[in-house]
């Protein structure tokens, strides 16, 4: 059995909230089901986006869920990978991290206590 479950969270760095979460509710045809000045996201169609503030350089970053975060970041550094952001807590037992391939594109993972 696989300890990746899959891409299931989009994050959008975004650099105006509130404008960027206009655009997404009419693309999506949805209200946000976690709306704060910090964070806004919509659950749709089995997907999570979220519009993440402070951004809109780069593009959006796919976040594997994963089983063991720290098991798949040794994985994939000792693969030549390398850590961008190390695992952080984001809430509710959500541990959120972001590794580089040897491209320098960014993978996020994501593991749910």
């Amino acid at each position: 059995m696989s300890d990746v479950l899959g891409v299931k969270t989009i994050l959008h760095p975004v650099s105006d909230l509130a404008k960027a979460k206009a655009v997404y509710t009419a693309l999506l045809g949805a209200e946000p089901t976690a709306d704060s000045e910090y964070y806004v996201g919509y659950d749709v169609a089995g997907q999570h986006i979220g519009l993440v503030p402070g951004g809109g350089q780069g593009g959006p970053v796919a976040y594997w869920h994963v089983t063991d975060i720290e098991g798949k970041i040794a994985e994939v550094t000792g693969a030549g990978g390398a850590v961008k952001e190390a695992p952080k807590e984001v809430g509710h037992g959500r541990r959120v991290a972001t590794v580089t391939d040897a491209d320098g594109n960014v993978l996020g993972l994501l593991e749910d206590k």
